[in-house]
């Protein structure tokens, strides 16, 4: 599983610049991040492995598709 990092500091300091109070500022990033680390990323490794069987089943179908129309005109 892939992690992505959080800066923290960075985004309380945004928060706070908006007008935000700091402890409120600090408790929305201490969800954010909680929240965050929850979540799966989906590498392409993962996309690679799931796509596979969708393009082999669109080559049977296009194969099939085209023997049809040869079938039929020829």
């Amino acid at each position: 599983m892939s992690t992505v990092t959080f800066d923290t500091l960075k985004f309380v300091k945004t928060l706070e610049a908006s007008g935000i109070k700091s402890l409120e500022a600090e408790a929305i990033a201490t969800a954010y991040r909680d929240a965050s680390n929850d979540q799966e990323l989906v590498t392409k490794k993962d996309l690679q492995i799931e796509l596979a069987p969708i393009k082999v089943m669109l080559g049977v179908i296009m194969g099939g598709i085209v023997a049809l129309i040869v079938k039929t005109f020829f």
